[in-house]
């Protein structure tokens, strides 16, 4: 994966998809009541694992600094290149000021510099500095480095787990390009199986 800095985020609702077995029932149902608590018991794992290998102390002794405040995750973009200040803003979200101070951050730490826009001098773009590719290169060692727990699983494990992840951030991507809503497409392949079934 590519590495980016911790960020938390708000549980989503397991999604339902409109071919799945559960899509009729009504909100009120057992069935479905059940489908959410399996969603949010799933969800609530994933954060305890990830909690639980958080890499934050180990960035930080590493880079000398700490990468809160968006600060990683603009780090990060630049790897694809340069941006403009509004692309950053834009990007991410947020205001022409607060942009402007994650920029000032990274660049005292001789991570990124401002340049002149090719095209337009009176607009600057944001690239990499030497440092700032190093210290990518220092996070993504850091990152990308699986867990014991993780990297004793066997390959059949970890193909299904790979594909559990890949089928949540295609649905993700799907979600931002419709602009947010209940999403679709999540379901199951296969009917999902009763609770005697599970036993």
């Amino acid at each position: 994966m590519t590495a980016t800095s911790s960020e938390s985020s708000e549980s989503p609702e397991p999604p339902e998809s409109p071919e799945s077995p559960e899509s009729s029932e009504s909100p009120g149902s057992p069935e479905a009541a059940g489908a959410t608590e399996a969603g949010r018991q799933a969800w609530a794992l994933m954060q305890r694992f990830v909690e639980s290998h958080s890499r934050r102390g180990e960035l930080a002794k590493a880079l000398g600094f700490r990468l809160g405040g968006g600060r990683g995750k603009v780090l990060l973009q630049l790897r694809d290149g340069p941006r403009t200040l509004s692309g950053i803003a834009e990007m991410n979200g947020i205001d022409a000021p607060y942009t402007t101070l994650i920029v000032d951050k990274l660049e005292a730490h001789d991570l990124v510099e401002r340049r002149p826009h090719p095209d337009d001098r009176r607009r600057k773009l944001v690239t990499l500095t030497p440092a700032g590719h190093r210290a990518i290169a220092a996070i993504d060692a850091i990152l990308l480095r699986p867990p014991p727990a993780v990297a004793r699983l066997c390959d059949d494990d970890l193909d299904q787990l790979t594909r559990i992840f890949t089928r949540l951030l295609e649905a993700e991507a799907r979600d931002g390009d419709a602009g947010g809503g209940d999403g679709g497409g999540g379901g199951c392949a296969g009917e999902r199986p009763t609770r005697e079934g599970r036993r």
